[in-house]
């Protein structure tokens, strides 16, 4: 029988937070801006209607939350200070991606952020992977959604 871990409350409430706090700023930059007229001119034919992508990211952010979650029970104190950083990291380019492309209109250089964030996710990947597997498989939707994210972006900036 599989020893049941209990669940670190302080640090699950802490990882969905952080994770969902980047995510309602990330959102200021947004949310306004994908009905403008700015956006409806570049968006390309195979973007999927504007409802879809707060489904998405919400899901998107609950795995990242759980993978940070999972990885932050799962490792050592030696670890903790890179997970913190990578993640940190991560989400703060996620947010700066939408700072520049919706609020600078400018998607050439959110294309170049771009790549830096999608290396970022590969590199929690693989940090994750040696602490849980787990945690690291919930981070693989953010990287294929990115990855989308990007032909998008380069589709519009080039």
């Amino acid at each position: 029988m599989k020893k049941r871990t209990k669940i670190n409350w302080k640090v699950l409430i802490a990882s969905f937070v952080a994770v969902y706090f980047s995510a309602f700023i990330g959102s200021l930059f947004t949310s306004g801006n994908v009905t403008s007229a700015w956006y409806e001119s570049i968006r390309q034919s195979i973007t999927p209607p504007n409802w879809i992508f707060p489904v998405v990211w919400n899901v998107l952010f609950f795995l990242i939350a759980l993978s940070l979650y999972i990885a932050w029970t799962n490792s050592s104190k030696k670890q903790k200070p890179k997970l913190a950083i990578f993640f940190g990291f991560n989400l703060m380019l996620n947010t700066l991606w939408s700072l520049i492309f919706f609020v600078l209109k400018n998607p050439a250089i959110a294309f170049f952020e771009l790549i830096i964030f999608w290396v970022s996710i590969v590199s929690i990947i693989f940090i994750t992977w040696k602490i849980n597997r787990n945690s690291a498989w919930l981070l693989f939707p953010y990287l294929l959604w990115v990855s989308f994210a990007g032909i998008l972006n380069y589709l519009i900036a080039f």
